[in-house]
């Protein structure tokens, strides 16, 4: 990163509304240089849009906790045929090398950059926990995860999301029938993958767990599909995502859907994403301890 003369750690380091300008950017409602010129305005001495774009853009290799390489691990990536003929899905495999008799899956799902390297560093970090861990890449007929955030969020953007809620639906179903997993499968996701968990809730009957990070609600018409037990990871100051939740909730329980929310409080969007200074120590801690005893409960029956 540029020299600013100034450090940036933690979202207190940020003006509000930098970070509403990158809520905006990450979503790709505002190009690169709108944010810059945008930042620019609250970037204060000593810094810039530029440099306050470089300090809240991912440092995959500092935030990786279970290397590609880890011994303890048998990672592969495996390819799953399209349902809507369009080539084949990319994904990324992963179980404990020690495992032994079946397992438990879990699927899981990217943000809106496609399975970049901390969607893969999540996947290990699941599969340690002795379950077979399965993340899709919804960019795989372009080509795949291009390496580059920008890049990866301009090919994002060109996807059709019906085409990909059918790809995930596929990719679930693939994990759910290898011969390792026990027949107990559950998912999560983060962002577009919490929308994409909350969806693929009202569309598998079978699915035995869903835990969204941060995700868009299933639309109300489609809540009584749900058959999977929720745990619903919500941010604390995320406007657009929350002001979804009063009437998910009305819908939940008047469908008789089991789940629990929590929202943590003082956290931005992404808080469990531990690549950027909106990262939040505490809150992803609790939430992964959440989400790994309620994948245990649900999926070891």
């Amino acid at each position: 990163m540029a020299d600013s003369g100034m450090t940036f750690q933690t979202v207190r380091d940020f003006h509000p509304e930098v970070l509403r300008l990158f809520d905006s950017y990450v979503h790709g409602w505002l190009s690169r240089s709108e944010f810059i010129a945008g930042a620019d305005r609250f970037a204060g001495v000593g810094a810039t849009g530029q440099t306050l774009l470089e300090a809240l853009s991912p440092n995959f290799a500092a935030a990786t906790q279970v290397p590609p390489d880890e011994s303890r691990l048998h990672a592969r990536y495996v390819e799953v045929p399209s349902p809507v003929g369009h080539g084949r899905i990319r994904g990324y495999l992963v179980k404990r090398a020690d495992s032994s008799g079946k397992l438990p899956g879990v699927l899981v799902v990217h943000e809106n950059r496609g399975l970049n390297p901390h969607i893969e560093d999540i996947t290990r970090r699941i599969a340690l926990e002795n379950f077979i861990a399965f993340a899709p890449d919804a960019l795989s007929t372009l080509g795949g995860y291009p390496g580059d955030e920008d890049k990866a969020r301009e090919l994002f953007a060109t996807l059709d999301r019906g085409t990909v809620n059918l790809d995930f639906l596929a990719a679930a179903q693939y994990l759910r029938d290898l011969p390792q997993v026990c027949g107990r499968y559950g998912a999560t996701g983060f962002c577009f993958g919490g929308g994409t968990v909350n969806f693929l809730a009202t569309r598998l009957e079978d699915l035995d767990a869903a835990v969204p990070f941060y995700g868009n609600a299933a639309p109300v018409a489609d809540v009584p599909g749900i058959r999977a037990p929720l745990l619903i990871h919500y941010a604390d100051s995320d406007d657009r995502v929350n002001a979804q939740w009063p009437a998910f909730e009305s819908a939940l329980k008047a469908a008789g859907a089991v789940f629990e929310m929590h929202r943590y409080p003082g956290t931005q969007h992404g808080f469990n994403n531990d690549t950027t200074p909106r990262y939040d120590a505490a809150a992803a801690k609790l939430a992964w301890s959440r989400t790994i005893t309620f994948f245990e409960r649900q999926l070891r029956k």
